[in-house]
């Protein structure tokens, strides 16, 4: 295996910010359909019923960092078939024109409310999130930025779990991001983690739980295995809230959720607090 080739550079991707374009959207919650536009001034969350709607990841960093103060680091990477897996190529091909992404996570350096930190978002629009060897390669080189600058970190999860068409090589950016994320604490910097709706599987398991801080979006689905697996392992039905952030709350695992109107003011608040 020639590892060299394992991170490709990219070629014609496509570009822009993957914002919808179409002039109304049903939500899912209510079945009612919204313009757009009402959707985007209420931050997608309905304003009929209050469901949260998946927000892209460069939509994401928009809501959560100032004006024009991000700059995104290693864009130019994207995954390839390092294990000739069946039709890899094309489902890669089909994410990317779907998220208008190169990969599932976006990264980079911006400022909230004047704080400066780094910052990566997932993006449930390429492959549910999904952790490949790119992704954990992209939030490694993140937070090794970050512990050289004496950097916080703002991460924002959504996730179905690692990459399985990339076999070991997704589940070895588990211990990866986790040895980087350590490196980075015993910098004496800064970690926040923002849980959104998924997030499961391997970044459950590993950087999504690691932070000194972490947030959660109401409702949000939080947990390892899906419910459905457990209620066959268990054979027995599970509560309504099994995994939701409003339980895992409960249990000790989140320390605050977060309404998403209020989630940048909640942010700069802790990177103040920190003297970040």
């Amino acid at each position: 295996m020639d590892l060299k080739n394992l991170f490709l550079k990219a070629g014609n991707a496509p570009e822009g910010s993957g914002f919808l374009k179409s002039r109304f959207v049903n939500c899912r919650g209510c079945g009612k359909k919204l313009a757009v536009a009402r959707v985007r001034k209420n931050m997608f969350v309905c304003p009929e019923c209050g469901r949260y709607m998946a927000v892209r990841a460069r939509r994401r960093i928009l809501m959560l960092t100032d004006r024009r103060s991000f700059t995104e680091l290693d864009r130019e990477m994207e995954s390839r078939n390092v294990l000739s897996f069946p039709e890899y190529e094309e489902k890669l091909a089909a994410a990317r024109e779907k998220s208008r992404e190169r990969e599932g996570v976006v990264c980079g350096v911006a400022a909230i409310d004047g704080h400066r930190c780094a910052v990566f978002a997932m993006d449930a629009n390429f492959m549910m999130g999904s952790m490949g060897a790119v992704v954990g390669e992209k939030i490694t080189r993140l937070f090794e930025y970050a512990t050289a600058h004496h950097l916080p970190v703002l991460g924002v999860t959504v996730s179905g779990g690692a990459r399985m068409q990339e076999g070991m090589y997704s589940l070895l950016q588990m211990s990866k991001v986790s040895a980087a994320v350590r490196r980075h604490s015993n910098g004496g910097n800064l970690y926040i983690v923002l849980l959104t709706d998924p997030t499961t599987g391997g970044v459950d398991a590993s950087f999504a739980m690691q932070g000194d801080i972490t947030l959660a979006e109401p409702g949000a689905r939080i947990g390892f295995a899906g419910p459905r697996v457990i209620e066959k392992s268990l054979k027995q039905e599970l509560p309504k809230d099994f995994q939701r952030a409003e339980r895992v709350l409960d249990c000790g695992f989140v320390d605050a959720i977060v309404p998403r109107s209020e989630q940048k003011a909640c942010i700069a608040k802790l990177l103040a607090l920190h003297g970040m």
